[in-house]
């Protein structure tokens, strides 16, 4: 496969981004057949798998990835399905829900600081800091001020991190109201896939143009340099996971981590 230019996909800071622009269907460059997209898949497992030990081995950076979407999306499955072949050892996944009572009484980036990951791991947030700037402002729990004031809040926390060693990533799972639909009722039709349906599935689903504004306005203002957003097309569930995939190799591949010396004289070992 060969290396994909990501900047098509990658927002930019501007008024006029929407992700009405963006085309949620698989793009060329990852259309294969049955056989080749099972052989792309498996050597972009193998090779993010010993990427993601060089990262551990090395503790010189740390990967935030964080997974954002509408419902049905392909958070959970992302999660599942990129990182099946790789070490759970330096890897963490961390859902965020509705925030508990404690989580309301502080600022709402508090919940976040101790979910981060330290130099060697990855850490992958399904859902983020960005429900804070997305729900809230769809329902009206916070004015568009407040909105405003929050985005540089995540903008300068992101730079924190940065510069801390954290390299971000952001994914935007990028899925049609009509893929969406198909998707709802494929859970409601399925007995065993009830535990996932929440009564506010249905109710932000009435909400779509709300929450396309939301996310577009949110993107546009916080994707940076050092925290670049991604749109990425997820009608097709193996084509999302694989761009997903193929970015974090790129990104795992740009960092050049090095393996570190052994602390002691390993020629001077003598096994009896």
């Amino acid at each position: 496969m060969k290396k994909m230019d990501f900047n098509r996909w990658r927002v930019t800071h501007a008024k006029k981004f929407s992700l009405a622009d963006f085309d949620s269907g698989p793009p060329s460059e990852l259309i294969f057949d049955d056989d080749e997209l099972k052989h792309h898949q498996t050597k972009l497992a193998d090779k993010l798998n010993k990427l993601q030990s060089l990262l551990y081995a090395s503790k010189s950076k740390a990967i935030l990835l964080v997974l954002q979407g509408m419902d049905t999306s392909g958070k959970d499955g992302v999660i599942r399905h990129v990182f099946s072949h790789v070490s759970p050892l330096g890897m963490h996944a961390i859902a965020f829900g509705a925030p508990s009572k404690t989580e309301q009484r502080h600022d709402f980036l508090w919940r976040v600081h101790n979910k981060l990951p330290a130099l060697g791991d990855m850490t992958i947030f399904n859902r983020s800091h960005y429900e804070d700037v997305l729900v809230t402002r769809v329902r009206g729990w916070v004015d568009k001020k407040t909105c405003e004031k929050r985005y540089q809040h995540i903008e300068n926390f992101e730079s924190l991190l940065s510069d801390s060693g954290t390299v971000i990533l952001k994914c935007y799972l990028h899925i049609s109201r009509a893929e969406q639909k198909k998707r709802l009722q494929a859970r409601l039709d399925d007995p065993a896939k009830h535990w996932k349906l929440q009564p506010s599935d249905f109710t932000d689903r009435k909400l779509w143009p709300d929450f396309m504004k939301a996310y577009s306005d949110a993107m546009a203002a916080t994707s940076t340099k050092l925290a670049p957003w991604y749109v990425v097309p997820s009608d097709s569930k193996p084509h999302r996971d694989l761009f997903i995939a193929s970015l974090l190799v790129q990104t795992l591949h740009q960092l050049d981590l090095q393996m570190p010396k052994p602390a002691f004289s390993i020629d001077k070992v003598k096994l009896d």
